[in-house]
């Protein structure tokens, strides 16, 4: 019953913006803490950013720190992640995922959305 649908994806040049969306239904995104993880190609997927099931938490990686904002919207339940100043090595598919607390270690997630292809052309 549990779905997180990512969305927002898409190619930019460096420099570019694009701002990510995960939408939950069969849970209350406000009673979950919510990760973004990234995974290129070869690659382990990664942590980028969270924010805690109040909002008011949030940890970001040190490679977005600065570029990328998360922030979520109980009324919607909808999770967000605004991306700035992107470059290409910002390039991933993109993942939300939900737990009851906040982490920055993929293995505690149980809620995983099937991902959002970001790509950045330099």
């Amino acid at each position: 019953q549990v779905q997180l649908v990512e969305s927002g994806g898409g190619l930019v040049q460096a420099g570019g913006s694009l701002r990510l969306s995960c939408a939950a239904s069969g849970l209350t995104f406000g009673t979950y803490a919510v990760g973004w993880f990234r995974q290129a190609p070869g690659k382990e997927r990664e942590f980028v950013a969270a924010i805690s099931r109040t909002g008011v938490t949030t940890y970001y990686a040190d490679s977005a720190k600065g570029r990328f904002t998360i922030s979520r919207d109980k009324a919607k339940n909808t999770v967000y992640l605004q991306m700035d100043s992107l470059q290409p090595e910002d390039t991933a598919v993109y993942y939300c995922a939900g737990n009851p607390s906040i982490g920055t270690t993929k293995a505690i997630y149980a809620y995983w959305g099937q991902g959002t292809q970001v790509t950045v052309s330099s």
